[in-house]
């Protein structure tokens, strides 16, 4: 592709005639010069990329000697702002594209620009046509947010566009706005990802831009929704603003009219002014005023400003744009306003883009010689925001969030909450899964960061708020689950090479048995080990502190297991359920699966030894009991759970607390989605964003159910069918403290024509007054009330939908006694729609498109079916001031969870137990109970990044809610002595030290102003004090 530049007929004003000719000289010799490698380019029949870049220096010398020259300075950030003039209406230009990291298509599809077929989208050519459009013309300005297409780009550019996109960064004409890999959701992620997957794009930035290249401000322009422990996040990343596009449209006219679209938005209840930031909601999502987009996409005219030639309209397109920055500025208390010019995958043609921009921003400004107070200037969010701040105004505040959002009467987004829990659930495998390959890289030193990449950018693709979220086509979501499945491979390969190093003894060179996952154990199924006669079993605990975890391993023989001490351990056996051997795609001939409890040292593993025996050996008095369609008691040391004939579940009583919750029912229900042709609001439908019911009462899936209690050595359970597609199978361990529901749901009928939203219900005596509680992101807790908004006068037009709230990881209920607590293994969309009952959306199938672009209904399939989906809620029921001792470790240890692996050593015991370690802990120090490890990263040899977090919020518990302090040391004995601490903003791409945030007042008069609590730690101060909710972020070197 030969790109054309337009040369500028301005001609740049000398002091001096000398001057004149020396730069005429230059210019002609230079001119020769330039044909002469031209003539050579194609002499040598070189690539296009190499036309490009000789076009590029063609141009940056032509504007240096015909006009507009190309600024090479070293101002970035705020120091290359241009604040406008201080007695206009300053209207803030932004160029810029949304670059969906899959959607219609998947990534490298968008990348590429291939299946245009389903929507015209090349990101490979919107940078390769904007970067010669910004070196043309030095008032340009260009952002771009998403890193896992400017990588893909980045990859393939030589060294000499590099170097010429560095100069563009360093002057301020190129910026990068959010820096994560992509734009993340904030209703369905997890913190920990939202974390990782901005580091991992911080930390490409940094290494090849430096501090130019660190982005400033959040840009959340598309997603449905906004947290406010994203704002924190971005808070404690260093970012000053945030900017984003959706919020409810009632909340949108009550702002637009009272001009609180801007904000100081106060992250965190826990944090203080170190988690307030800047937010601003854009007036048009992200697009450009009417008749104003100057992309291909679009059907706007063009300026035509030739008033030799027909068709020319500056008169009327110049005051339809005054009267437009009119109008937004009404909604707005500075003298500046922003408008976004870009939108989906826009400028692939750039110069169609910019030289519209040029004369609209010509004609317009020269309209203030006639007494228009409206200027226009080329900008970059940053400035827009740095002009805010400059304006010494104060600033409304907001405490709550922004979920559920209304995009009208009908239509909210919420079904995404839960639409696709299959690849939501494998989302959250895989982060686990990756959390456990950083630990095992670091602690076997083996240095293989790179070599677990694909999982960290599969893990970064997936964040993005067109996948997790579920609202893609379904080609593009088997692409995001298939670069998954691709990254656990090769995080499967680190952790091979780390246990060759950590399970053999000192001393001893066995050869070290090739480890393998069983992924599908949660369907008992695990192929490799089926009919072998010796395997083992290794797991790893990702947290700090030991935990008690129950083993269930599919299988075909009978064994016996030895623990790490060489003691044959009590197992119990069962048939595997026939609910289980009927899911579509089960391929394992498994008929029983082995269930054992034990006990995992905290960052360390054990490994079993299963041998086979003969039905013959094992001893024929079965603990096992089972009653079929009776009424039966589940009890251990802590709860009892009581069950009638019909399978209802009547009661759970907390037997060292003394107090009992009654239900008045619990199970499956369903609501009929709605099935509209989204010609209007009043007939919306519901679909993959938006969550409508036909009728507010959802109808249970059987009026009647089988139950089955089986008591054993290691749990009792109780296995409820409702029919041939819905069951649950209720579980309480020996000694736990919690109720496991595991339940099975799919493939969903559709052949009444009506499509389904499966919801599981728990219906309690619990008095609630209206009020429920729900986590956002899996950290903080935000207290929701049933028909209300804090923000605004809410008015209800959906009973159902307008209650439903994301819960990434649990909800409440309580009164003043008694709290019941579910967690969930997965994001899901919940409420309370009545007092003292919560549910949950668990499975989703509708028959209708919801109109908002993806052009399918959420009706997922699998092996011909509707898919299948299995799943697990916990339940813990405690007093309201000792809930948090138990649902925050618990929910740590779901989402990181113990990791297994297998092999096939092919040795006896004795040979094994003689050759290989059996436990061990990177440990040897207890670490407190309200600390997490969030990250462990080894960076080079002796190069470490680390995260700890203080989980429990202010006034959980009188115990693990105050201050708390742990040596760092600790968690490095096992691979060397600290020799330099150096803290970091969060998202690890700073040093903490040099964060200096803009200061902002509220309208209470309040500052944002966070006094700096860090210091660069010496070798003698290893000890950390971390306050509640508080993350801290170390680069640690070792000696």
């Amino acid at each position: 592709m030969i790109i054309k530049v337009k040369v500028s007929a301005v001609t740049r004003k000398f002091n001096s005639e000398t001057s004149r000719i020396t730069l005429i000289s230059y210019c002609f010799s230079g001119i020769v010069t330039y044909h002469l490698i031209w003539w050579l380019i194609f002499k040598k029949n070189k690539t296009m990329k190499l036309i490009l870049h000789s076009t590029i220096a063609f141009v940056a010398m032509v504007s240096i000697c015909f006009g507009a020259p190309f600024k090479s300075t070293d101002k970035c950030g705020y120091s290359a702002c241009n604040l406008g003039q201080p007695d206009k209406l300053n209207v803030h230009i932004v160029p810029h594209t949304h670059d969906d990291v899959g959607w219609l298509k998947t990534v490298d599809q968008y990348f590429y620009g291939a299946r245009n077929d389903i929507q015209h989208a090349a990101v490979q050519y919107i940078l390769d046509s904007v970067i010669p459009a910004l070196v043309e013309n030095p008032d340009r300005r260009f952002i771009y947010v998403e890193m896992a297409f400017f990588w893909r780009w980045w990859l393939q550019q030589t060294e000499d566009m590099k170097n010429t996109v560095k100069q563009l960064v360093n002057s301020g004409h190129l910026e990068f706005i959010s820096g994560g890999w992509c734009m993340n959701d904030e209703g369905v992620t997890h913190y920990s990802s939202i974390i990782d997957q901005h580091s991992l794009g911080a930390e490409f930035l940094r290494d090849e831009f430096g501090e130019c290249g660190r982005p400033k401000l959040g840009w959340q322009i598309d997603p449905f929704g906004h947290s406010r422990e994203v704002a924190s996040l971005f808070a404690q990343m260093g970012f000053d603003g945030l900017f984003f596009g959706r919020v409810d449209f009632q909340d949108y006219a009550i702002r637009n009219l009272t001009k609180t679209m801007e904000m100081i938005w106060k992250g965190s209840a826990n944090l203080g002014e170190q988690s307030w930031l800047f937010t601003g909601i854009l007036p048009r999502v992200y697009t450009a005023p009417s008749s104003f987009c100057f992309d291909y996409r679009c059907r706007d005219e063009p300026i035509k400003d030739d008033p030799r030639l027909h068709d020319y309209d500056v008169d009327q397109r110049v005051q339809a744009f005054i009267d437009a920055a009119h109008i937004q500025a009404r909604s707005f208390t500075t003298n500046h306003i922003m408008m976004t010019m870009g939108s989906d995958f826009h400028y692939e043609n750039a110069n169609e883009w910019f030289k519209n921009l040029e004369k609209l921003i010509k004609h317009v400004n020269a309209k203030q010689a006639n007494g228009s107070d409206v200027n226009l200037l080329y900008s970059t969010p940053t400035c827009y925001l740095y002009a805010l701040n400059n304006a010494n105004k104060t600033w409304t505040t907001k405490t709550d969030d922004f979920f559920p959002i209304s995009y009208s009467e009908h239509g909210l987004w919420n079904g995404y909450f839960t639409s696709r829990p299959a690849l939501k659930r494998y989302e959250r495998h895989s982060n686990n899964i990756l959390q456990v390959t950083k630990q095992l890289n670091a602690f076997s030193n083996i240095t293989l960061r790179q070599a677990f990449f694909p999982l960290n950018e599969a893990m970064g693709v997936a964040q993005h708020h067109d996948a997790v979220s579920g609202t893609e086509k379904q080609h593009v979501a088997d692409d995001y689950a298939l670069r998954l499945s691709d990254g656990i491979d090769s995080a499967l390969y680190v952790i091979n090479q780390a246990y060759k190093k950590l399970l053999p003894k000192e001393n001893r060179s066995p050869v070290v048995p090739n480890q393998f996952l069983c992924q599908l154990s949660n369907i008992s199924e695990c192929l490799p080990i089926e009919g072998q006669d010796i395997f083992t079993l290794t797991i790893w605990n990702p947290t700090i502190q030991p935990v008690q975890h129950i083993v269930h391993v599919p299988v075909t023989k009978y064994y016996t297991i030895r623990n790490p001490t060489g003691e044959i351990i009590f197992a119990d056996v069962h048939q595997i359920s026939q609910i289980i051997k009927n899911i579509p795609g089960r391929t394992s001939s498994a008929q029983l699966e082995i269930s054992f409890q034990t006990s995992i040292p905290a960052l360390g593993f054990n490994t079993y030894y299963f041998q086979a025996i003969s039905e013959i050996e094992i001893e024929k008095k079965s603990s096992i009991e089972v009653t079929y369609n009776e009424a039966c008691i589940l009890q251990n040391q802590n709860l009892r759970i009581e069950f009638d004939d019909q399978g209802n579940l009547k009661n759970i009583t907390n037997r060292r607390k003394n107090f009992t919750v009654s239900f008045s029912a619990q199970g499956f229900y369903w609501y009929t989605s709605f099935p509209g042709n989204n010609s209007g609001p009043e007939f919306q439908a519901s679909g993959a964003y938006f969550f409508r019911p036909l009728t507010p009462t959802p109808l249970p899936v059987s009026n009647t159910r089988n139950i089955t209690c089986t008591y054993s050595n290691v749990s009792q359970k109780a296995s409820i069918v409702y029919n041939e597609w819905a069951s649950q199978e209720i579980r309480l361990y020996d000694g736990a403290n919690n109720v496991e529901m595991e339940w099975i749901v799919g493939p969903i009928p559709i052949d009444d024509n009506f499509g389904k939203e499966i919801i599981m219900r728990y219906d309690t005596d619990i008095q609630t007054d209206g009020l429920f509680y729900t986590d956002a992101n899996g950290r903080e807790i935000i207290e929701r009330k049933r028909d209300y908004r804090p923000s605004w006068n809410y008015t209800v037009y959906e009973s159902v939908s307008g209650n439903y709230y994301p819960i990434p990881s649990r909800v409440w209920i309580k009164d003043n006694q008694r709290q019941m607590t579910i967690l969930t293994d997965r994001s899901e969309g919940g409420s309370s729609m009545h007092d003292g009952s919560v549910e949950l959306m668990i499975h989703r199938r509708t028959l209708y498109d919801d109109s908002q672009g993806v052009g399918e209904p959420m009706n997922e399939t699998a092996y011909g079916k509707g898919l299948v989906i299995c799943g697990k809620h916990f339940l813990i029921i405690e007093p309201p001031e000792n809930s948090a001792l138990y649902h925050r470790p618990t929910a740590q240890q779901l989402y990181m969870s113990p990791i297994s692996t297998y092999a096939l050593p092919a040795v006896s015991y004795t040979d094994y137990s003689n050759n290989f370690r059996q436990t061990w802990s990177a440990l040897t120090a207890q670490m407190p109970y309200n600390v997490h490890l969030l990250t462990l990263d080894q960076l080079t040899v002796k190069v470490f990044l680390i995260r700890i977090e203080h989980y429990f919020e202010l006034h959980e518990d009188d115990t693990f809610s105050k201050p708390v302090q742990v040596d760092l040391q600790f968690f490095f004995d096992s691979v060397g002595k600290i020799m330099d601490l150096t803290e970091l903003t969060l998202s690890a791409n700073l040093p903490l030290n040099d964060m200096n945030r803009l200061i902002w007042r509220t309208a209470n008069d309040e500052s944002s102003y966070s006094k700096p609590t860090h210091s660069k730690a010496s070798l003698t101060n290893t000890i950390v004090t971390l306050n509640p909710m508080q993350i801290k972020t170390f680069q640690v070197t070792l000696e």
